[in-house]
């Protein structure tokens, strides 16, 4: 199992802005210099965090992005469920795309969603406050860029 880059981006940002005091407003800019990513790609994951409701926005000259919820309200499992575009790890796990020819006697895809069922439940247990009990670790990181 691999996470695509906007999911990671996203988990990314939310580690960042969990970082910084409450109200304390982070900007696309810091974020894509800090990364190194592209302000036009973490726009979308903004815009998408804000959408789920993981991240307010205050627009304006003096505007800027927030945590909407508590870090320990942010389950990782549900930010990579809402992120991720599907977890289609084989052919099979698709009908409308599959064209193997072993799908109807094949044991490997039962496999294959026990594995994925256990990941995302790994994931479902840690909240975003758990990936940030080093915050002054990452401040300092930060901080050096």
């Amino acid at each position: 199992m691999r996470l695509t880059n906007y999911t990671d981006y996203s988990l990314r940002v939310l580690i960042y802005i969990a970082t910084k005091d409450q109200n304390e407003l982070s900007n696309i800019k810091e974020i894509a210099d800090i990364y190194g990513i592209s302000k036009n790609h973490l726009m979308k994951v903004i815009y998408q965090l804000g959408k789920n409701g993981y991240i307010e926005t205050i627009r304006g000259r003096n505007g800027g992005f927030r945590l909407a919820r508590a870090p320990e309200e942010i389950n990782i499992g549900e930010v990579v469920r809402n992120t991720e575009e599907d977890f289609q790890l084989v052919e099979c796990f698709d009908p409308k795309c599959n064209h193997c020819i072993i799908s109807p006697v094949c044991n490997l895809r039962h496999i294959l969603h026990e594995a994925l069922d256990a990941y995302l439940k790994v994931l479902d247990k840690y909240t975003l406050a758990d990936i940030v009990t080093n915050k002054i670790e990452l401040q300092d990181v930060f901080h050096q860029m």
